[in-house]
């Protein structure tokens, strides 16, 4: 089928195209200043073991920017007795709390899932950490572990190695957190620092900044004496006119 020219003149003639745009990163400038004024907030987290390994990590907050003071597990021999065991984890958490005085202590709940003996005991080991920070007048907070996972990779059912690669990110560390009872720990450590961030977020967004009035403002002492002198000068000029008529 052959067009007519009259047809091929019609046809909508269209611009030519843009070339297509690359986007390139560029440096953006760094605020040296972004935590200045900044409340600092320290945490001590521990994630207690009933057998195994307790761990330790202190985080520091200066801002939104956590940094790392302090991380490891307490270990003990295969023979060393329970109470042992439980004077140690006092003494260790004593210690941590008069070095770096930390603003609150986050500790792993009993995980449900044990059996009752095991749970018992690691109820036990979480009460001499308790113990310790009523002793030192620091607030002391629970987390299970789906909540610090869910808060550390977002996802409640991670691996130990998600949690090791999760926490050294936020850390900004070389290699991962050893052993994984200190990650646990930090990661507990992260997670209330990021829950208390947001309530403070939160507190400041529903009570903002009263602003005075503006009746307030206008019945300052200097605006009300103007208003006073504004008046007499009215009720002089209204005076004199009455008593010309």
């Amino acid at each position: 089928m052959r067009f007519s020219p009259r047809i091929a003149s019609l046809k909508k003639r269209y611009p030519p195209l843009e070339p297509a745009r690359t986007l390139v990163p560029t440096a953006m400038p760094h605020n040296s200043n972004a935590n200045t004024g900044c409340s600092r907030l320290c945490v001590l987290g521990v994630d207690p073991a009933a057998a195994g390994a307790t761990g330790y990590g202190v985080v520091e907050f200066l801002g939104a920017a956590p940094r790392l003071l302090r991380f490891g597990a307490l270990k003990f021999p295969a023979r060393a007795t329970f109470g042992s065991r439980l004077r140690e984890i006092h003494d260790l958490i004593s210690q941590l709390v008069e070095e770096f005085t930390p603003d609150a202590i986050a500790v792993e709940s009993v995980f449900t899932a044990l059996n009752m003996g095991t749970a018992l005991r690691l109820a036990e080991v979480r009460g001499v950490i308790l113990l310790a920070a009523a002793q030192a007048s620091i607030p002391a907070h629970s987390y299970s572990p789906r909540e610090v996972k869910s808060s550390i990779t977002g996802y409640g059912a991670a691996s130990k190695q998600q949690m090791q690669q999760m926490v050294s990110s936020a850390l900004g560390l070389t290699e991962y957190p050893e052993p994984p009872d200190a990650a646990d720990a930090l990661a507990v450590a992260l997670c209330h620092a990021h829950l208390s961030r947001a309530q403070e977020r939160m507190a400041a967004a529903m009570n903002p900044p009263q602003i005075a009035p503006r009746s307030v403002v206008e019945n300052s002492p200097r605006q009300a004496t103007v208003h006073q002198t504004k008046n007499s000068s009215r009720n002089q000029t209204r005076a004199a006119r009455i008593s010309g008529l």
